[in-house]
């Protein structure tokens, strides 16, 4: 009989297993094995937690946005001005945790999933539709009624730099992404042409 309190001891070394593995080979076709067989377990095991491989990685996908969550609410609450949080709000889509090459890989993954699997698309539209709220909350007091439009752009630079890093080979430089966007941003919030 299992020890109590192993199954969620598991469940995460498996979430951080296929996030790795996915990572290491750029692409879903992992096996569960091979994931199990990193967690330290069996993929009979894995198989009882998650029951297939696609419910792994959704599983493995909830952790990515909750700590990206955790990290934005935490940089919000400290952020002392509109621009403070419109600044958290890109840095921390760069941080050390949240770009680094198999969280990368996996967010490539995750979207190509949502374009097949409903519970994939409906965790991507919860993303995407309280990263558009917050960055229009706080592009507002300064651009207005341009915020919105400012917050779609920022929005898409932020894809597009994880895009482009899923098919670089380097370790990601979230300082240099990071600069990247909010010079995006300071040119759309001057009006000029970006």
């Amino acid at each position: 009989m299992p020890k109590l309190g192993m199954e969620p001891i598991r469940r995460d070394a498996l979430i951080k297993a296929a996030i790795t593995e996915i990572g290491q080979s750029g692409a879903l076709d992992v096996t569960v094995s091979r994931i199990a067989a990193r967690a330290g377990m069996s993929s009979a095991l894995a198989h009882h937690y998650f029951g297939s491989k696609e419910q792994m990685f959704l599983a493995a996908m909830r952790y990515v946005l909750s700590v990206y969550g955790a990290e934005i609410r935490g940089a919000l609450v400290a952020a002392d001005s509109p621009k403070g949080r419109l600044r958290a709000l890109v840095l921390v889509s760069f941080t050390g945790s949240n770009f680094r090459r198999d969280v990368v890989a996996a967010w490539l993954n995750f979207y190509v999933m949502a374009q097949r699997q409903p519970e994939a698309a409906r965790l991507l539209r919860i993303y995407q539709r309280r990263l558009r709220s917050n960055l229009r909350y706080a592009l507002r007091p300064m651009a207005s009624d341009r915020a919105a439009e400012i917050a779609e752009g920022v929005a898409a630079m932020i894809d597009g730099v994880y895009l482009h890093e899923a098919l670089g080979t380097g370790e990601p430089d979230g300082i240099r992404a990071s600069a990247q966007v909010m010079g995006w941003v300071e040119a759309a919030l001057q009006g000029k042409p970006t």
